[in-house]
């Protein structure tokens, strides 16, 4: 009987097996008839000949046009993308396209130009102003073109255009169903005629046009180049020299907007549908409107350039005094977007980014606890680096395979089984409209996918290594839906060689679980740990009511405004508001232009695309104390750089810090601090008579005895315990040191935040030996308790923007405030007595009283609101970190005492701008700042800065009555204390 059903099972299996072979014949047959339909001469489209058959099925793949495509210059793998190299060619220009002028073709990864040489030429010499067509009227479009779609035709272009002085150029692109995406269309227009290029059938031999696009003396004329550039790049190695891109031209004239739309309907009264941008241009035959849209964008480029440079032209001379060739100023914003260089977003690890951008945006609505929260964070960013793997070998958009919401969704409800993921799937994205309903969610790719999918979120252990050790089965079979192409053939073959771990994630997606092995792994995981998680701008625009551009800010803005119906949404994407008020000046009014130009997310140095840091020209030790109106709201100073170039600027800034350290006569670092009496007190770095007296410690110095008498003391020999403390008592004046006096020294020179990590740390152990300094005060009669005054019953504090806080759980009710006489070092109102603070010519510093260490929120808002930087006497309000004063010496800065430390920059900074504003006022601060640019610009020579920013910014600006960053807002110093403690709030 067992043998029976042994034999049975058996047969049973075998049946099966025979059955999956024929399956499997089957399907490879009929895949070898589709690419032999496929390779067989087809109608005038790929896409367009299937119309009429049978629906697609949700399991079937579609033939993509890419799928035609033999020479692939970016493809979907993790490396970089590579450069064309110029090998022993001469000047790219005259002659036919066919002479060999053409460079020879190698590729470079360098992060080189390859016709720097030729765009710097136009970039020193402009080119004279030109008439780009005759006659001033505009050129009506006749019904017909010329269809581009063989070699041969594209030959006979490429030599007819090298015989023009200029020709308008304008691409379309689809993305939807490729990971980088494509160019679908080109088109160009001379004065003669228009042509429609199918850049879909040519895509191999785009090459020929290379030597056109890069002859200097042909001017090519784009709308809004900046992607253009580099998708010519990214596709066929084509590099624009020479351009003049009406956007530009826009900027320069100050034009209310800048939209190709606008100048069409402006210049030519013809009206387009920019819709027509989101149909599919892979479509072979395109509709006639289609047609039509293409060719107009291009048609009257041309004449809108004449009318544009005539404009500019005229505006030079009839501005004699501005001392501009404003023809000139549009040329060379033009030619600084060709220096652009095309760069693979490459993410370490795969999806970073995007499971950040979900993190912040989707999950806010959800009310997670944190552990909860903590499952969703781990399952994103798993979600996220499936979703990448899986565009990048299907060559699909990530919004086509999975969107961010469905993620989300996914995520936080975690189904099980693959029909549950599905369905979880198409309600998330049937709930939000999509741009391209080509097929109903899910995707092809989750449902070819769906039992990995359901692997991944049930079994939060799983690692994506296994994941892709599954996939790579897969892709030997022939007959499965995943299959080789050069789009992933890079990607599979670099994956199959890696190490395990790089798919992998710790707790929340924070850290690699693999630690760096070498300088490469460390630099990658330096980019992974600094850089930013998300894009910085988000180039949405606000107008006002007359139809003039404000400004360019980020999606958060324009929906505050929406929320406080004070605008009102006009565009989506990107998305645009207009203001239903009249605001407070314009842009252009007050030499502002930086702030309406758009801005990328890419390095300025270099045009690094992959990550980015942001980096401050003018450092934040010296920014922190500028005036409030000259450095809030103000992002000029602040770019984008990549690991590298951030090196860089910041090498040259501190090499820069040293030379204003030495000009000014302002140490870098804090020289000696010591305490007065039992009550440490900060003052303003300064030079003066005490420096031979010897009194006084280095803060590092002494912070570093205290830590090691306070660790190993115990342990540690006699001599060397009696050097550490000899530092520690220098501080203290010469007088014997306690256990309390040795941890409250370690105190100093701490910043908030090394002070908040140090109180969790070590818990609430100083909180006895703060409250025995304040009494050990006391009983010396430094600080005189007043029980009998009511004014007095509590430390008054204020926030950095001018806030009231007088309740603390640490802080005794019967505790006085402070009362300091700047001038005379005599009590104040608070009727309390200090000894005067003695400072040194080495710029002694006496540290903050701890009178609760423990607390961060008081250690943050422990400032006070002075009327001057010295102080109001009359008020005696001093905050629970007191600043002494005499003539030689100044207050903390309450915008930046929470976050300066002893062992930085920040007190040189305070001092410096100080004698700025003292000596030349606000003037002197934009001199300075002006200074720090130009060492930036010649350390790093940026290629990228966006247009309108310039060495000699002023950032003057206006702001509204009710702003509190406007100066004639601040109440007068003898009400202050009065206007503040009206709007009393603990924090």
């Amino acid at each position: 009987m067992p043998t029976a059903n042994l034999r049975s099972r058996a047969a049973a299996a075998a049946a099966a097996a025979a059955c999956l072979a024929a399956l499997a014949v089957a399907a490879l047959l009929h895949r070898r008839r589709r690419r032999g339909r496929a390779r067989a001469p087809a109608s005038p489209g790929l896409l367009g000949g299937r119309r009429g058959r049978r629906p697609r099925r949700a399991c079937e793949e579609e033939e993509k046009p890419q799928a035609r495509f033999r020479r692939v210059v970016a493809d979907n793998s993790y490396s970089a993308f590579k450069h064309l190299r110029r090998q022993g060619a001469g000047p790219v220009g005259s002659g036919h396209h066919g002479s060999e002028a053409q460079p020879t073709s190698q590729e470079s990864s360098q992060k080189v130009h390859p016709f720097e040489e030729e765009i710097t030429s136009l970039l020193n010499n402009p080119p004279d102003f030109q008439n780009f067509m005759p006659g001033d009227r505009c050129p009506e479009m006749s019904t017909s073109y010329n269809w581009v779609e063989t070699d041969a035709q594209l030959e006979d272009l490429a030599r007819l255009l090298d015989d023009e002085k200029a020709f308008a150029v304008d691409t379309e692109q689809h993305s939807l169903r490729s990971f980088l995406g494509y160019t679908a269309l080109m088109q160009i227009s001379t004065q003669k005629a228009d042509y429609l290029i199918d850049t879909i059938a040519l895509h191999d031999v785009m090459s020929i046009l290379r030597p056109v696009f890069a002859n200097p003396s042909i001017c090519k004329i784009f709308h809004g180049a900046d992607n253009d550039v580099l998708w010519l790049q990214r596709d066929f190695h084509i590099y624009v020299v020479n351009m003049f891109d009406t956007a530009k031209a826009c900027e320069v004239l100050s034009k209310p907007q800048k939209s190709l739309a606008y100048l069409l309907e402006l210049y030519c009264g013809v009206t387009t549908d920019k819709t027509m941008q989101r149909e599919d241009w892979r479509l072979r035959p395109l509709t006639p409107e289609m047609i039509q849209y293409a060719r107009c964008d291009a048609h009257y480029l041309l004449y809108i350039a004449n009318c544009l440079a005539s404009e500019l032209h005229a505006k030079t001379y009839d501005s004699p005094n501005d001392k501009i060739n404003f023809f000139f100023e549009a040329s060379h914003r033009s030619n600084m977007v060709c220096m652009q260089l095309y760069a693979k977003e490459i993410e370490c690890p795969p999806g970073a980014s995007s499971a950040a951008s979900i993190l912040s945006k989707n999950l806010q609505s959800h009310g997670l606890d944190s552990y909860k929260s903590s499952e969703v964070k781990d399952l994103v960013w798993k979600i996220c680096a499936w979703r990448d793997l899986m565009a990048r070998m299907h060559d699909e958009s990530l919004r086509y395979v999975l969107s961010d919401q469905a993620i989300a969704s996914l995520a936080v409800s975690v189904p099980r089984g693959p029909t549950e993921v599905c369905s979880a799937i198409l309600e998330t994205e049937t709930s939000n409209s999509t741009v391209y309903p080509s097929l109903p969610p899910p995707s092809p790719i989750v449902v070819a996918h769906a039992e990995e999918l359901r692997y991944l979120i049930e079994d939060i252990t799983v690692s994506m290594d296994a994941i892709f050790k599954n996939l790579l089965e897969k892709y030997k079979d022939p007959s499965r839906l995943c299959r080789l192409s050069v789009f992933n053939y890079n990607l599979v073959s670099q994956l199959s060689l890696k190490q395990k771990n790089m798919f992998s994630f710790a707790s929340s997606g924070e850290k690699l679980l693999m630690a760096p092995t070498n300088k490469k792994a460390s630099r990658e995981l330096f980019i992974k740990k600094f850089s930013c998680k998300s894009p910085v701008y988000h180039n949405c625009r606000i107008y006002a009511s007359d139809g003039r551009l404000l400004c360019y800010c980020d999606r958060k803005k324009l929906e505050w405004y929406i929320q406080r119906n004070l605008a009102k949404l006009i565009e989506d994407n990107p998305p645009a508001i207009v203001l239903l008020f009249e605001p407070k000046g314009r842009p252009e009014d007050e030499d502002n232009d930086f702030y309406i130009q758009s801005k990328k997310n890419i390095c300025v140095g270099c045009g690094e695309k992959s990550h980015y840091i942001r980096y401050r020209i003018i450092p934040s030790c010296y920014r922190m104390h500028f005036p409030e109106h000259l450095k809030s709201h103000r992002s000029h100073d602040i770019v984008l750089l990549c690991v590298d170039c951030h090196e860089i600027a910041h090498s040259a800034a501190e090499k820069y810090k040293r030379q204003i350290a030495k000009e000014f006569g302002v140490p870098l670092f804090v020289q000696k601090i010591l305490n007065s009496g039992d009550i440490s007190l900060i003052a303003g770095a300064s030079l003066s008579e005490d420096k031979s007296n010897g009194t006084g410690v280095s803060p590092l110095q002494l912070r570093t005895a205290a830590m090691a008498l306070l660790r190993h003391g115990s342990n540690m020999p006699l001599k060397r315990y009696e050097e550490l403390m000899q530092i520690v008592k220098s501080y203290y004046g010469g007088r014997d040191v306690t256990p309390e006096d040795l941890e409250m020294a370690l105190l100093v020179g701490m910043s908030p935040n090394e002070r908040r990590r140090h109180s969790k740390k070590n818990g609430f152990s100083y909180r006895s030996q703060a409250q025995n300094v304040i009494r050990k005060s006391n009983s010396n009669g430094i600080v005189e308790n007043n029980e009998h005054d009511p004014e007095n019953g509590y430390a008054e504090q204020f926030s950095k923007n001018g806030v009231e806080n007088n309740s603390h759980p640490d802080i005794d009710e019967n505790n006085n405030q402070l009362g300091i006489d700047e001038h005379t070092s005599q009590p104040g109102s608070g009727g309390n007595k200090i000894h005067g603070p003695t400072l040194s010519k080495e710029s002694t510093i006496y540290p903050p009283r701890m009178a609760n260490p423990i607390s961060d929120s008081s250690i943050e808002a422990d400032t006070v609101q002075q009327a001057s930087l010295g102080g109001n006497p009359a008020n005696g309000d001093l905050d629970r970190d007191p600043c002494g004063s005499n003539n030689s010496n100044q207050a903390i800065p309450q915008n930046g005492d929470k976050k300066i430390s002893l062992l930085g920059h920040g007190h040189h900074g305070k001092q410096v701008v100080e004698l700025l504003l003292s000596n030349g006022g606000e003037e002197a601060i934009n001199q300075f700042s002006q200074r720090w640019r130009q060492v930036f610009v010649a350390s790093l020579h940026p290629r990228y800065l966006p247009s309108g920013w310039n060495i000699k910014h002023s950032g003057r600006r206006d702001f509204g009555d009710f702003s509190v960053y406007k100066p004639s807002k601040k109440p007068p110093a003898a009400d202050q204390s009065e206007t503040l403690a009206a709007a009393a709030v603990v924090p």
